[in-house]
């Protein structure tokens, strides 16, 4: 990674610590530190590293780290999936890549599955698993590889592949995701590169007091179902200068059937391709009480989105968007109920959502309620849109802060309507290359 280029990225807010009013997650939130006990230093050996590594993670003892490092022009380490202890840490260093294997059967949760189209999914498990754990994390400068673009042992197609072919043939595409998380309370992803992934990259599922700090994710815009970072049923997570492209949704905000995800922040992060900034689409189990501001989306093909549908739909509410630069965005704004035009009884209603201090280049504005009894409820101060190609609003109550009036789209495409446009000079970034 250009040293320059990721100073300037990591300082653009304080480092010792997130001071921010209406900040959703309620913990006090400063820069992480290095573990200061290393219990295992490993260097790359031939073949798989699999079990050299869990042994060391299994013996290590709580708040002590097993620490990957390169040595003698050696710099990978090849594993199968990984589960992590309760309050010990993997420690990936500068240089050094934990490299996921390309072979199905490594995965599998039923014989022969993984690596498969079939009417059922999740049939793999993650390459690496942190469930049930207290305190702990992942951290360094160093990379984790899902090897998404590798051919599977055994097969002529690559994981990526696989989810395309599952896109035209239909199916499920049996591939493991990066990094799952369960049940686990007080973790830290810090400085970690993530690139890759057959599937998500980060999932945080059923978790409270989690801090995601100045990482990087790194996929192609084409690999399908990469989403960056998912939490849901999560509480109090903090997700910070933090750096994403990926082939999905950069970020998404879930609550499906685990239950509700409240107070998170999203703060001072760059995304670049992927689809965007998403809340849901499952939001059945409610989701409330989120701050998404600093951000800058450079090029996703969303922007500020809400999604979900009567199949999925749920309480969406107390989002607070504010200092938010969107270029070349297909729909910078999308906050739509009939997300994917599924049918059911579970239904989506968004309230109170405000958008402050938001610019954007071009692109349509999407406000879709679910009808008159559950409106859309969003209010705009200071949302600038240049070149608006396209405006739809239906069972929308939409207000501009100045005066409560209900924007148009000229308002939004209006800079004297808006007072001053945020200004985004200087924000642009370009995406920080691989630490060496």
């Amino acid at each position: 990674m250009n040293a320059k280029t990721l100073t300037t990225l990591l300082s653009l807010c304080p480092a010792f610590l997130l001071s921010i009013a209406h900040a959703a997650d309620r913990r006090l939130v400063q820069e992480p530190a290095y573990p200061q006990h290393i219990c295992s230093t490993l260097t790359p050996e031939p073949g798989n590293n699999q079990q050299r590594i869990q042994q060391a993670i299994e013996r290590c003892p709580a708040g002590q780290a097993v620490k990957l490092i390169a040595a003698n022009g050696h710099n990978t380490f090849l594993s199968g999936p990984l589960s992590m202890r309760s309050g010990t840490w993997l420690w990936v260093d500068k240089g050094a890549v934990l490299a996921a294997s390309a072979n199905p059967a490594d995965y599998d949760k039923v014989n022969g599955m993984c690596g498969t189209l079939s009417n059922q999914k999740g049939q793999c498990q993650p390459f690496i698993h942190i469930d049930n754990a207290q305190g702990g994390g992942i951290v360094g400068e160093g990379t984790i590889d899902g090897g998404g673009n590798q051919i599977m042992e055994g097969k002529t197609e690559t994981w990526w592949q696989l989810a395309r072919r599952a896109q035209k043939e239909g199916g499920n595409q049996n591939v493991p995701r990066l990094i799952q998380v369960d049940n686990a309370k007080n973790l830290t992803f810090y400085h970690i590169r993530l690139t890759n992934s057959p599937n998500f990259h980060l999932v945080l599922n059923k978790v409270q007091g989690i801090t995601v700090w100045g990482i990087v994710i790194d996929t192609p815009a084409d690999a399908r179902n990469t989403d960056g970072i998912d939490p849901g049923a999560a509480t109090d997570v903090t997700i910070a200068k933090s750096v994403i492209r990926t082939g999905d949704d950069n970020i998404a905000i879930k609550a499906g059937n685990s239950g509700p995800t409240r107070f998170i922040s999203i703060v001072d992060n760059h995304f670049y391709s992927g689809h965007g900034m998403s809340l849901g689409s499952e939001t059945n189990s409610g989701i409330s009480d989120i701050l998404i501001k600093d951000l800058t989306l450079d090029g996703t093909t969303s922007g500020i989105r809400i999604k979900s549908d009567s199949s999925r739909g749920g309480i969406v509410e107390n989002v607070h968007v504010e200092n938010v630069c969107l270029r070349n965005n297909k729909w910078p704004i999308t906050l739509d109920t009939a997300y994917e035009g599924k049918k059911g009884n579970l239904i989506p209603w968004y309230k109170h959502i405000s958008l402050k201090n938001v610019s954007g280049n071009s692109g349509k504005v999407v406000l879709n309620g679910y009808d008159s009894e559950h409106p859309l409820d969003v209010t705009f101060d200071a949302v600038k849109i240049d070149n608006l190609q396209g405006w739809h609003q239906q069972n929308a109550i939409v207000r501009v802060a100045e005066g409560g009036l209900t924007p148009t789209p000229s308002t939004i495409a209006n800079a004297t309507a808006v007072k001053t446009a945020y200004a985004c000079e200087g924000k642009w970034l370009p995406f920080p290359a691989m630490r060496q």
